[in-house]
């Protein structure tokens, strides 16, 4: 790490700076792992493709520019309702990739495997990460394998760099939002979330819970295709949709107003969330994706959106305004307002 790699000089308030240990919360999606990033990351490997702190970095090279992500998948438990945790790598990561406005292409896989992990098991994974591929449309190119001791390890980490191509003219950031443009989701949020949460608590509902794992990068190319001004795209996984929001207000220095009654919530999730008082602003999302886009071509995108069937239950859930900049302002079915802050550590700790 770089001299400026250090916590000496963090201006951030207690508890946030008084953390000398990596805690759960530093995986979250949160306050606790915004200043890690903010204050040691950024410092360490500071360069003009990291600062813009996108799920994936758009590149400049001769034959054209490119994006490029990566991440890691630790979820608990490796199979739930909806998926598994090679699907939900591969799903992963190509919409990481697709959230900049890109084509994915090629994926890398790494795998950090404990000893005693039955062969069956790992075989399962790869032929559901080949399928979840297939799908997507692009190819798993490289890869490595990597054994820890029995105990060392939770079965199977996965680790995967995505890399896509853009077009010419393609800009797709969070800093381009603008007052009056409209946010839609595309389709029910907290899904994921709530089947991690439900196997793990056993809890059982009238109708199951099943995660929402799945590509994005059709949906997104469909958009782009039919030349909707997409301003911003985001995936709200880690975090939720507040945490993505938040971004959003951030980034473009605006406020955001969503309209509480407009959040799409299946009704098993909306109750395993007041069962686990939990709010679904919160909880991860693995197959949604936020859009803003200009107020004129809102009613277009969502007829794009309901014409696949990874948006079939589209919604415009809120809309980016002038006001209270850098705030997300929800108006609840009672015409009350409350601010929706990114939360300061981790709801749900191992959700992918």
């Amino acid at each position: 790490m770089s001299d400026g790699a250090t916590i000496d000089g963090w201006t951030c308030p207690a508890p946030l700076r008084d953390q000398p240990n990596i805690v759960m919360g530093h995986g979250g999606g949160g306050k606790l792992s915004a200043e890690l990033i903010e204050h040691l990351f950024l410092p360490a490997f500071r360069n003009e493709h990291l600062e813009g702190l996108g799920d994936a970095a758009v590149l400049e090279l001769p034959a054209g520019r490119i994006a490029m992500s990566t991440d890691s998948f630790v979820v608990r438990p490796r199979v739930f309702p909806g998926g598994d945790i090679g699907e939900l790598a591969v799903n992963g990561t190509v919409n990481d990739v697709a959230m900049a406005g890109a084509t994915p292409l090629y994926v890398s896989v790494a795998m950090i495997l404990e000893e005693g992990m039955p062969i069956d098991e790992l075989a399962a994974l790869a032929r559901s990460m080949a399928k979840a591929a297939d799908h997507a449309g692009v190819q798993l190119v490289t890869g490595d394998t990597k054994v820890v001791d029995k105990g060392h390890g939770d079965g199977v980490y996965i680790n995967t760099t995505g890399i896509g191509v853009l077009r010419q003219g393609i800009d797709v950031h969070p800093k381009n939002v603008r007052p009056g443009d409209v946010v839609l989701v595309n389709g029910t949020i907290g899904d994921h979330g709530m089947a991690i949460m439900s196997v793990r608590e056993g809890l059982e509902f009238e109708s199951a819970i099943r995660s929402d794992t799945a590509a994005l990068n059709h949906l997104v190319a469909a958009l782009l295709e039919a030349d909707i001004n997409v301003r911003a795209l985001r995936d709200p996984t880690r975090g939720g949709l507040a945490a993505t929001l938040n971004e959003f207000a951030a980034a473009g220095e605006v406020g955001v107003v969503v309209e509480e009654r407009s959040l799409p919530v299946q009704r098993a999730v909306a109750s395993a969330c007041e069962m686990l008082g939990m709010d679904p602003f919160y909880v991860a999302n693995e197959g949604k994706m936020v859009v803003v886009v200009p107020p004129d071509q809102a009613e277009r995108a969502l007829e794009i959106m309901w014409a696949d069937q990874l948006g079939t239950d589209a919604v415009a859930i809120g809309e980016i305004v002038a006001n209270h900049p850098g705030v997300v302002v929800a108006k609840t079915a009672i015409g009350a307002t409350r601010v929706v802050d990114t939360q300061v550590g981790e709801q749900l700790p191992r959700i992918c």
